[in-house]
């Protein structure tokens, strides 16, 4: 009898097959692949739609403008015709939404359907080859976000922005207060959505800019110590990121050389990015020192800059390559994302950016040469990253930057998308910091407190290291040759279908990986976990939970201490009189009772004789005895909290600053106290009485 699953390798053309329309199995696939193509056309045909609408929606606005004289403030936005067009503008993306809502419904269903006919039919699993098929559908991979980049211009022509200044200097700085948050990718629709009836999508370049989004590459420098890495980690006044950025798929061609320093904005200080540009084959030059300051000044004159730019320019480039010389710094950690500005042209007062599908790489492969040993400033694009080389990240991360003068409020519709519920705040996210943690875990001595929050814990554990030896794969969609560099340094292409979170995961069973950094601290809830079948076996550490003397019982080996976790937090003089303040507050209370008391042990007529019996005692000095250890008490625990908490604030450790048992025993203690003098001035009040 042939195995079930037999398939013979060659065919031939004259030989009649039976009809397989009758079977079973036949049946399904038949079934499965109608109802994919039925959901393929109602999105085709939606999508075509709403384009046709968009299409008519932007020329009814067009006319409307022209008729009201387009300059600013000529038309009323209280009139009905305004009104119905920011009315069509909504439903559109309403609709948008809904689509979105339906396709991600149909992709959840097919793969459930596909798991349910594994589980019942063991001897034909096809689970793995349709899910590839339906990856490839195009309401999955089709690019469907120039919707939304119509919608956002509709918008702006019905807002009436005006477009700022482009800023082309060679040397550049940003002063803005930034803030990160984390969002599900089911919400990152909904989000865009929301951001673009106020602000524009920004187009850097429209000849090359077809989607919303562009791609954006940063290969972070540190050096073997990870000295710039801990600095921003602890978030120490000075420390620098430095990087190189480009823009678009291919080969890089113009680099933006990046530094970011962090300052404390107590102290009355900003931190600021500076940047200038450099043509793609003077980067390497320039960091090794071959560049000279000379030969890129000569370069900006023979291209017209002025000497005031030029010399602005001199300052920045010379201090980072002398950074980089006196640090040791080489390549470290990149990062890859699809990026969706929504900004004023050239007006940097409000800028939102969301950064979706992104992923972090190692610049230096761990079985090959070092970037600078293959004469290279960042990974060669030839080279797939293995297993253990590449992470990607499951959220997107919003970034809302301000550049407000002093005593300015933000938009209201900011404060409002705060409060929508699709965004959570993330404190001093960094992508560089996450990067770096996840895949070199052992280079690093502390780790960002977000390391524990559960919704990450499997796209950590599928970077990290199986229990055997697990050879170099690719990431998920890339082909077993290895991309070009038309894919943007060896990472996947980016989805820009509908279904959100559709691409393929890794081909590795997270439940054998562990990860060091996983299980060796309590698990967060920053945006909710994932399901909990991904953390089965994902203990981490090699049981770093389990007590260092149940090990030695159980014979297991011995686990490494945890690495701490830092949570970015300003160390200002007002933290440390703070904890000074509540400290002086304790021992108020302390004195004010230890003062009553000795004053009315000192002044009651008993205890103080010598050669008087116990009998003879007071009722004051009964309550100066209770009430002296009491205070005395308060006393010890303000002590050990206040020295607690100052070594805390210290070490920036991450934890609760409040006590949660020592108030409750003190007043505790305090009940205990007050009753027993109730009960002795009780029991005197009934002597005197009988």
């Amino acid at each position: 009898m042939k195995n079930p699953g037999y398939t013979p390798r060659v065919t031939s053309l004259s030989v009649q097959r039976p009809d397989a329309g009758g079977g079973a199995q036949d049946l399904f696939y038949k079934k499965l692949d109608d109802e994919l193509a039925k959901i393929g056309d109602f999105s085709v045909r939606q999508m075509t739609d709403l384009r046709t609408r968009l299409t008519g929606l932007a020329e009814e606005v067009e006319a409307f403008l022209e008729a009201a004289g387009r300059p600013g403030g000529a038309v009323d936005r209280e009139s009905p015709a305004y009104q119905g067009l920011v009315r069509a503008a909504k439903d559109i993306g309403s609709e948008y939404l809904a689509m979105e809502k339906f396709v991600n419904l149909n992709y959840m269903g097919v793969h459930k359907i596909l798991k349910k006919h594994d589980k019942n039919v063991k001897e034909q699993p096809i689970r793995q080859f349709y899910i590839s098929r339906v990856h490839q559908q195009p309401w999955v991979q089709g690019n469907f976000s120039d919707i939304l980049v119509h919608l956002s211009n509709i918008h702006s022509l019905l807002r009436q922005d005006a477009t700022g200044q482009k800023n082309e200097d060679s040397a550049q700085g940003f002063v803005r207060s930034t803030t990160k948050y984390w969002v599900r990718t089911s919400d990152v629709s909904v989000v865009k959505h929301f951001v673009l009836q106020h602000l524009p999508v920004f187009q850097f370049d429209k000849d090359k800019f077809a989607g919303d989004a562009q791609l954006v590459n940063s290969a972070y420098y540190d050096n073997s110590n990870m000295e710039l890495y801990h600095g921003r980690l602890d978030k120490r006044p000075g420390a620098i990121a430095l990087r190189m950025r480009w823009y678009g798929n291919g080969y890089p061609r113009t680099v933006f050389v990046e530094r970011k320093t962090h300052r404390e904005s107590w102290k009355g200080e900003t931190s600021v990015k500076e940047r200038f540009v450099l043509p793609e084959e003077q980067v390497l030059p320039f960091l090794q020192g071959r560049y000279t300051l000379d030969e890129a000044k000569a370069a900006l004159r023979d291209k017209g800059k002025k000497e005031e730019e030029i010399e602005k320019f001199a300052e920045l480039f010379e201090e980072i390559q002398q950074t980089v010389d006196a640090k040791q710094l080489c390549p470290m950690v990149r990062t890859q994302y699809m990026r969706t500005a929504f900004q004023i042209p050239y007006d940097a007062t409000v800028r939102v950016s969301l950064d979706t599908n992104l992923c972090m790489i190692k610049e230096n492969p761990d079985d090959g040469p070092t970037c600078y040993e293959a004469g290279r400033w960042f990974r060669d694009p030839e080279d797939v990253p293995g297993r253990t080389e590449i992470t990607r990240f499951p959220h997107a991360i919003l970034e809302i930057k301000l550049s407000l003068n002093e005593g300015d409020a933000p938009p209201s519709w900011v404060q409002e998308l705060l409060q929508s519920g699709y965004v959570t705040e993330v404190h001093k996210f960094s992508k560089f910091i996450h990067g770096s943690a996840t895949l070199l875990p052992d280079s690093v001595q502390a780790v960002p407190y977000w390391i524990d929050d559960e919704s990450i814990r499997a796209s950590m554990l599928a970077s990290a290291a199986l229990p055997d030896a697990t050879p170099r794969i690719g990431p998920a969609g890339a082909s077993p040759s290895g991309p070009g560099r038309g894919d943007a340094g060896g990472l996947p292409g980016p989805s820009h279908g509908i279904a959100a979170g559709s691409r393929p995961r890794l081909a590795a069973a997270d439940g054998e990986a562990r990860h060091p950094l996983l299980g060796a601290a309590p698990t967060l809830q920053l945006l909710g976990g994932p399901d909990r079948g991904h953390e089965a076996g994902g203990g981490g550490g090699g049981g770093a939970w389990v007590p260092r003397w149940v090990r030695g019982l159980l014979g297991m080996a011995p686990a490494g201490p945890p690495k701490p976790r830092k949570m970015p937090m300003r160390i200002e003089p007002k933290t440390y009189f703070a904890n000074e303040r509540t400290f002086l507050n304790w021992m108020h209370m302390s004195i004010v009772t230890g003062t009553i008391a000795s004053a009315l042990l000192g002044l009651s007529g008993g205890g103080g004789n010598g050669g008087e019996s116990p009998d003879s005692w007071s009722l004051s000095s009964v309550i100066s005895l209770v009430m002296l250890p009491v205070a005395i008490m308060i006393a010890v625990y303000a002590l050990y909290t206040f020295y607690w908490r100052l070594v805390m604030i210290r070490r920036r450790e991450v934890a609760f600053f409040d006590d949660k048992h020592g108030p409750l025993v003190l007043a505790g203690v305090i009940v205990f106290a007050l009753s027993v003098i109730f009960v002795v001035s009780l029991v005197e009040f009934v002597q005197m009485v009988s």
